[in-house]
């Protein structure tokens, strides 16, 4: 059995596009999935699959049953193990993971993004925020909080055009203990 992180972008976000996490695992479970828990109010889950199916299969499979069965389109995110341990491992803040996890946030992207956008990105930044890519995830620190940032998901979404969703070290800590990291 192959486990795996799923991540739901923009639920139980400020009160909009509401998900009961028990909805959630059970579309995994109707999906023949095992195992299947989730993480926090905001759209994390885990799961287990003997099938041979990539991260992009899962992340199409899992949109496609939450339209049909709970009229919920949005974007997921799927990371296997191994990428949960490269991402915790390569971690380019440790100082920020150790006295501030809060305030490292993890932004899952769609695809990978090449290190001339990200570049570009970093650059309009106006604020304390620094950004560093790795694969399909970007590390970003936020010394003065998220709420106060203009660093938003949607500037990142704009400037790089692929959809992400962002976790703070703490989840992504957990996340990738559910999966065995």
């Amino acid at each position: 059995m192959a486990q795996f992180v799923a991540l739901l972008r923009a639920v139980n976000v400020a009160g909009h596009r509401g998900l009961a996490m028990a909805d959630l695992r059970r579309v995994l479970e109707e999906l023949a999935f095992s195992e299947a828990k989730t993480l926090l109010q905001s759209g994390n889950a885990v799961f287990a699959t003997d099938g041979q199916t990539s991260t992009a299969e899962l992340e199409a499979l899992i949109e496609a049953q939450l339209a049909s069965r709970l009229g919920l389109r949005t974007d997921v995110l799927v990371r296997s193990p191994e990428d949960m341990a490269a991402l915790v491992r390569d971690n380019p803040f440790s100082a920020e993971a150790r006295d501030d996890p809060g305030r490292l946030v993890v932004t899952f992207l769609k695809v990978s993004v090449s290190l001339a956008a990200v570049e570009a990105l970093q650059s309009q930044v106006r604020g304390p925020e620094v950004v560093r890519p790795h694969g399909r995830e970007l590390y970003i620190t936020y010394p003065d909080g998220m709420g106060r940032s203009r660093l938003t998901g949607a500037a990142i979404e704009s400037k790089l055009g692929t959809k992400g969703t962002a976790r703070n070290w703490n989840t992504v800590l957990k996340l990738a203990a559910a999966v065995g990291v």
